[in-house]
Formats: C-alpha cells, structure tokens, sequence
C-alpha cells in the first residue's frame, strides 16, 4: 500500500503563470527545464533523482490559452508505463479592475501505460482538475479541485472514492535585484476521505536570470505523513515529502 500511496500526490504539475502574457510576435511559446528532483506539492515524482521537463503554450489576446506540460518520472512510483507524465490545461484569464487578474480553467494529468500494481482492472493514475484562481502585484492564489477520483484513488484502490480532493496555492514573487526574483510558496493538499494523506507543503528560492537562462534553486519541504508517502524499490526506501534543496537550469523560448 505504501508504494500505491506515494503516487497520490503527483503531477507536474504546475500551469505556467506566463500564459497569461500576450505574445508580442507569437501566441506560442516553449519551455525547457532540468531539475536535481521533480517535486510536484512538495513530493518527489522522480524518486528523488533528476528530471527532464518542457512544454509548449498558446496564448490568446484575449485571455484564452491552451498548454501541454511534460516530466520524466519514477517509474517505480508510477509503474508499467512509459515513466511519463503528461498535463494538459486550458482556460481563461481576465483582467477584474486595474490590478487584479482572474484565472479558470481545467487541467489533466496524463501518465501513459502506468497503472497500479495488484488491482483488477489496472487503475490509472489519471487525475482531471478544475482551478480557479487570482493574482494582484506580486501575489496570487489558486485552488485545485479534483472532479476525478485524486490520482486514482478509488474505491478499489483505497476502498473510499476520493473525488473532491482540493489543493491551495498561495505565492508570492519579487524581483529583488537585478536579474534575481525571489519567490515563496505555501500550499495544502486535503484528499478526501483520506486524512493521513493530506499535508501542507512549503517553497522559498531564488531565480536568475543568466543571459536567458533561468538558474534556480529552492528549499522545499512538507509536513507529510512519513509511512503513506515512503516509496520502496529493491535498493531501500525513500520517503518522498522530506525537506531539499532543488537545483534547476531552464529557458523560455
């Protein structure tokens, strides 16, 4: 049951904030990163190792924009498929007065051929989410709500559906020098009708700005229940919510 828990908390993924930029030559732009670990609310997805990451996204003048997000992941966490995680969103951001911008839209959270491990029918991880969420100067705020069951945690799978699971976002960001934006995140995950696996987790980092390239490095931690977040492989174990420094080089494009 451990190994089928540390999954319930995955994805990628995050729904890049510059999707709400009006392109000034192309409504399209690309994203490249590679991280020390892919921490996704504060979980490892990728064991704990390094990860390759990219996406594209459209974005509308008037508020529309559509996105596909992509992230190797642990295939121990997310076993038989293609070690993969796939996000696809789209929504609408508007502007409310003169300085607050509103956010809706959808987001679904794909991993291809994985499945969990000792359960008729082959369960998937599969995850599809609502969000609705605000930003005014250097805050925003967002919540995640789950119209499936949380990252296939069914009846079969957990013995309660988990349909209704939430998650909220709260961040802030500044350029405190040239070049150098700090940022800080804090954020809570309920799973519904699974209380030892709701957690609060934690961010604070700094980017730079190198000639294009977006060097970061972030503190990351979370205060989750050790035992259901413990991934296993033939190796040991590791638990996946612990506190880290996350390294990243990345480029927008």
């Amino acid at each position: 049951m451990k190994k089928t828990l540390i999954a319930l908390a995955a994805v990628a993924s995050v729904v890049p904030s510059f999707a709400s930029a009006q392109a000034a030559t192309s409504p399209f732009t690309g994203n490249m990163t590679l991280t020390s670990d892919y921490r996704f609310r504060g979980l490892s997805q990728s064991y704990k190792l390094p990860a390759l990451q990219g996406g594209i996204d459209w974005a509308h003048e008037s508020g529309l924009y559509l996105g596909n997000w992509n992230s190797s992941i642990s295939g121990n966490q997310y076993p038989n498929g293609a070690s993969l995680e796939m996000d696809f969103y789209g929504g609408y951001k508007f502007p409310i007065g003169k300085d607050v911008m509103l956010d809706v839209g959808a987001l679904y959270y794909y991993y291809p051929g994985a499945y969990y491990n000792g359960f008729s029918g082959k369960p998937k991880f599969d995850n599809f989410e609502l969000y609705f969420g605000g930003a005014m100067g250097p805050f925003s705020a967002k919540i995640f709500y789950a119209i499936s069951d949380f990252f296939g945690l069914d009846e079969t799978v957990g013995g309660k559906s988990s349909s209704g699971s939430y998650y909220i976002d709260l961040n802030y960001s500044t350029e405190i020098m040239p070049k150098l934006t700090l940022g800080a995140h804090l954020g809570y995950q309920s799973v519904k009708n699974y209380s030892n696996l709701s957690y609060t987790d934690y961010k604070i980092g700094v980017t730079y700005d190198w000639t294009g390239w977006l060097l970061g490095a972030a503190f990351v931690g979370t205060n989750a229940e050790k035992a259901p977040y413990t991934a296993v492989d033939a190796q040991g174990s590791k638990f996946v919510g612990n506190n880290t420094l996350v390294l990243s080089i990345g480029k927008t494009f």
